[in-house]
C-alpha cells in the first residue's frame, strides 16, 4: 500500500511509495529518520487539547487573537496521515476544549445540561473538520504547498455548515470573531467574515506545514522558516486593506440608554415594569442634562432588547412613560419590546420606534428574523421536554419577523438587529442593502455574563468594517458603545451598571465590496472545500486500486 510523504530528494514534492501507511494502519510511531508518518497519538491528543485553548484564548474575554493561528496549526498537525475517524477524535477533543469554555455563560442560569449539549454539539462540527484534515492527507502531501490554502477553505466549509444547521445554526466561535484587534479585521470589508476566516487559517496553515516540515525533516529550516515567515506576512496583509476611520455622510448625534436590570438572570424582569422604569428614568435625566446645557441634544435615542418588559401597545400605562421619556428628550426613541401576538400564545421579540408627540410608529417596526432555538422557541417541544424541563421556561415560541430591519428614524436610517442576530451574516448585510446609514444592535445580556457580552461586541465591530458603517450596541446591562468603520469601540459601559453615552457619528451609505459580493465569497471557498474533498478521495481510491 501506498505511503504518503516518505523520504524524498531535495524540491521534490510528490510523494514516494515505501510500504505502508501510518494513517491507514493505525500506526502512529515514528519510521525512520527522514520518513515521518502522523505523529504519536501520545502527542498529537495533547496538541489537539492544546489547539482548541489557543483558539479559545483568541476571543474576548482574552482577546490573544495571534493564538488563532496558532490553534489551527496546531490542529491540522494533529490530524495529518491519521485515519479519519481518529482526526475525528481529535477535531472533537479540540472543540470540546475551545466551546465548553467560550459557552460557559450559557449554564449561569439554566443549570449544565444545555451548557453540555450545546458544547458537545459545536465541538462536533470540528470533529467532521478534524476528519476533513485527516482525509486530504494525500492531496496536501502531493501539493505541500497547497496544504494552507486546503485548510483555509475547509475552516470556512465548517462554519458555513455550522453557521446553518441544525435549526438555523449557531455562528458563536467563528475565527473572524476572535480578529478584533487584527489588521485581518480588515480584510472583513472585502469579503466579510468568510475571507477573515480564510485568512486566520491560511496563516494556521502556513504554521502548521511549518511545524510539519520541522518534524519530518529536522535538519533542513530554510522551509520551516519559509512558511514561517509566510504566516506571518498574511496578518500583515491586511494593513493593505483601506478602511474608513469615519462615515462620510451627515452627522448625527446618538445616546445609548443602558438602563440596568434589578437582578441579573432569567428572571430579570420578574418585578413587574422595573426594567421599563430604568430606561425611562435614565431617558428623563439625560433630558435634564440636555436643557442644562451639559450634554448635546440627541437626534435618536437607542433602547436595548427587553429593555420594555411589558408590550407596550397593549398596556396603556407602559405606553405612557415611554412617551413620556420620548417627550422630554425631543428626539425618536428605539425601544425593544416583548410584543404579543400575533396569535393566541404568540410573542415577537421587536425594535419599535417610538416619536415624540406621536407614540409609537408601526410602520417603523422590526421583528426579529431569527429567533434562538430552545431559548426564544422551542422546536419538537414534546421531545426536548424528556431531555430538560427547562425548556418549559419559554412558554410562548417567538414568531419570525420577514423583513429585514430597516427602519427610518428622520435623522438616520437604521439597521436593526437583535441579539444573537449580529452573528447571522445574512441577516445584517440585508439591513445595509436596504438602505440602512448606522448598524444598531439591541440585546439583553441580562442571563449571560460580561465575557458574553464582549465576544458579542467583537462581532459588531467585525460588521461595522464589513459594510463601512458606523455601529452601535445598546444593551441592557452592558457592554455597550460605539463602533466606528474601522472597528475602533468608543464609550463602552461597564458591565451591570446603569449608563447613557452620547455620541456624534457621521453615517454613511456607501458600499464595500464585501456588501457587493454577498455571499459569493463563502460559496467560493464552501466550493473548493468540497473540490479538495472530491480530490482526496481520487487520490485515495488510485492508491487502494494500485
Amino acid at each position: 500500500m501506498a505511503r504518503w510523504g516518505g523520504a524524498r530528494p531535495a524540491g521534490s514534492l510528490r510523494p514516494v511509495i515505501v510500504g505502508k501507511v501510518p494513517a491507514a494502519t493505525g500506526d502512529d510511531r515514528r519510521p525512520a529518520a527522514g520518513r515521518a508518518g502522523a505523529l504519536p497519538l501520545p502527542v498529537a491528543a495533547p496538541m489537539a487539547v492544546l489547539a482548541g485553548l489557543a483558539l479559545l484564548a483568541a476571543f474576548p474575554p482574552y482577546g490573544l487573537w495571534p493564538l488563532a493561528p496558532l490553534g489551527v496549526a496546531l490542529l491540522a498537525v494533529a490530524t495529518h496521515r491519521r485515519r479519519v475517524r481518529a482526526g475525528a477524535g481529535l477535531g472533537f477533543l479540540a472543540g470540546v476544549a475551545l466551546f465548553a469554555p467560550l459557552l460557559s455563560w450559557t449554564n449561569l442560569h439554566t443549570g449544565y445540561l444545555p451548557w453540555l449539549l450545546l458544547s458537545l454539539l459545536q465541538a462536533g462540527y470540528l470533529a467532521l473538520l478534524g476528519a476533513a484534515g485527516a482525509f486530504v492527507s494525500p492531496l496536501v502531501d502531493r501539493t505541500r504547498w497547497g496544504w494552507p490554502a486546503v485548510t483555509g477553505v475547509l475552516w470556512v466549509g465548517q462554519e458555513a455548515l455550522r453557521d446553518r444547521t441544525p435549526f438555523g445554526g449557531f455562528p458563536w466561535g467563528r475565527l473572524a470573531f476572535s480578529q478584533g484587534d487584527s489588521p485581518l479585521l480588515r480584510l472583513a470589508a472585502l469579503g466579510g467574515a468568510p475571507l477573515v476566516t480564510f485568512a486566520v487559517a491560511l496563516a494556521g496553515g502556513l504554521l502548521g506545514a511549518a511545524l510539519w516540515r520541522a518534524w519530518e525533516s529536522p535538519r533542513r529550516w530554510a522551509p520551516v522558516a519559509a512558511l514561517s515567515a509566510a504566516a506571518v506576512a498574511v496578518p500583515v496583509a491586511g494593513l493593505l486593506v483601506p478602511v474608513a476611520a469615519a462615515g462620510g455622510g451627515e452627522s448625527v448625534t446618538v445616546a445609548i440608554v443602558q438602563g440596568n436590570v434589578p437582578r441579573l438572570g432569567l428572571d430579570f424582569n420578574a418585578q413587574r415594569q422595573a426594567v421599563l422604569n430604568n430606561h425611562v428614568d435614565a431617558t428623563i435625566e439625560l433630558a435634564g442634562q440636555v436643557s442644562a446645557g451639559t450634554r448635546e441634544r440627541p437626534d435618536l435615542v437607542v433602547w436595548p432588547e427587553n429593555s420594555s418588559d411589558i408590550d407596550p401597545l397593549r398596556d396603556t400605562d407602559a405606553g405612557a412613560r415611554i412617551s413620556q421619556a420620548a417627550d422630554a428628550v425631543g428626539a425618536p426613541i428605539l425601544v425593544g419590546a416583548v410584543l404579543r401576538g400575533p396569535g393566541e400564545g404568540q410573542v415577537r421579540n421587536a425594535g419599535i420606534l417610538w416619536r415624540p408627540g406621536s407614540g409609537p410608529d408601526l410602520e417603523q417596526l422590526y421583528t426579529k428574523r431569527h429567533p434562538v432555538p430552545f431559548a426564544e422557541y422551542v422546536p419538537m417541544r414534546d421531545l426536548a421536554r424528556l431531555v430538560s424541563k427547562q425548556v418549559d421556561r419559554v412558554r410562548a415560541d417567538f414568531v419570525p419577523g420577514s423583513e429585514p430591519g430597516v427602519l427610518r428614524a428622520g435623522a438616520a436610517v437604521l439597521g436593526d438587529v437583535i441579539c444573537f442576530e449580529v452573528a447571522y451574516d445574512e441577516v445584517v448585510r440585508d439591513t445595509v442593502t436596504g438602505g440602512a446609514q448606522l448598524l444598531v444592535v439591541q440585546t439583553n445580556n441580562a442571563t449571560f455574563d460580561v465575557a458574553e457580552a464582549r465576544q458579542q461586541l467583537a462581532m459588531v465591530r467585525l460588521r461595522a468594517v464589513e459594510h463601512g458603517r458606523p455601529a452601535l450596541m445598546a444593551s441592557t446591562v452592558g457592554v455597550s458603545g460605539f463602533v466606528a468603520p474601522d472597528g475602533r469601540v468608543s464609550d463602552a459601559t461597564g458591565f451591570n451598571t446603569r449608563a447613557v453615552v452620547v455620541r456624534q457619528l457621521r453615517l454613511d451609505d456607501g458600499r464595500t465590496l464585501a456588501t457587493r459580493v454577498g455571499l459569493w465569497p463563502e460559496v467560493a471557498f464552501a466550493s473548493l472545500a468540497v473540490v479538495a474533498l472530491v480530490g482526496a478521495a481520487v487520490l485515495r481510491r488510485r492508491h487502494h486500486a494500485g
